[in-house]
């Protein structure tokens, strides 16, 4: 196992044979670190913290240090980071605030240079934070979302599962599955792109096209708007929508542009 002389390993924590652990790392008791996973130089892992296999762990992270949740005292909490995420320089990923919970962030995410998860978030797989992105705590992001650079994301929403997010944007309320969103935290459209590079169809395409026009070109609730999608929507994809939007939220669902304007669906 390729520990540099200077790492610092509880006896407590558990390592398999084949990780490697750069200079001046710490590593306290209770993490917890799968097989093939590297961590860099000044990397400091804590509580019960548990480490995928494959995974990439860059300099200067810390994961699974106390929330910054004023409510927090000492309860037994925990971090979970999934198979082949790389986390690179400067990212922070914080446990959960209630005795029992879990900070979660899924497989073959990558999360980008000083990129902040915040207490009980619940990120999917193959998630992208980009640079300076700042989850609050008890956030949701569903799989395969980019999150752009120095974007907030207000504690408590939901990101759904495709949905783009672009850079310097300020989220405060939900954005339904396979959207984009403006600056504002409005929306503004399908996520044209990502959903063609996953190789969702043109019949799907064009149901999540009307889907969002219910959605968004009504002024309707987010229930009234499932229920209208109920007697169309056949594609999986557009019965992930319908169950986002039956979710009771915290935060609400977002608003999205008025008029003849339609998405984009190429």
């Amino acid at each position: 196992m390729p520990i540099h002389p200077t790492a610092i390993i509880q006896p407590e924590a558990e390592l398999d044979p084949t990780v490697s652990v750069g200079p001046y790392s710490i590593l306290e008791a209770g993490v917890r670190v799968g097989a093939g996973t590297v961590i860099g130089p000044y990397v400091h892992l804590l509580g019960t913290t548990t480490i995928g296999e494959r995974c990439q762990i860059h300099a200067r992270v810390s994961i699974g240090d106390t929330p910054q949740d004023v409510s927090y005292k000492g309860a037994p909490t925990g971090c979970q980071i999934g198979n082949e995420t790389v986390v690179r320089e400067g990212v922070t990923i914080h446990r959960g605030s209630q005795e029992g919970t879990t900070t979660i962030v899924g497989e073959r995410c990558i999360l980008m240079v000083n990129s902040h998860v915040g207490h009980n978030c619940l990120i999917g797989n193959d998630v992208w934070l980009v640079n300076g992105a700042l989850l609050a705590g008890h956030v949701e992001v569903g799989n395969r979302a980019v999150i752009s650079g120095n974007t907030g994301v207000h504690q408590f929403c939901r990101i759904g599962h495709f949905a783009m997010i672009p850079g310097m944007s300020k989220i405060t309320r939900d954005i339904p599955p396979y959207c984009m969103a403006h600056m504002d935290g409005t929306c503004i459209g399908l996520n044209t792109i990502g959903l063609r590079r996953a190789g969702f169809g043109p019949d799907v395409r064009n149901e999540l096209k009307e889907a969002y026009k219910v959605i968004f070109r009504q002024t309707i609730s987010a229930a009234k708007a499932a229920d209208e999608l109920e007697t169309f929507v056949k594609s999986e994809p557009g019965r992930e929508l319908i169950a986002f939007l039956r979710v009771k939220s915290k935060r609400g669902l977002t608003s999205g542009p008025r008029g003849d304007a339609e998405p984009s669906v190429e």
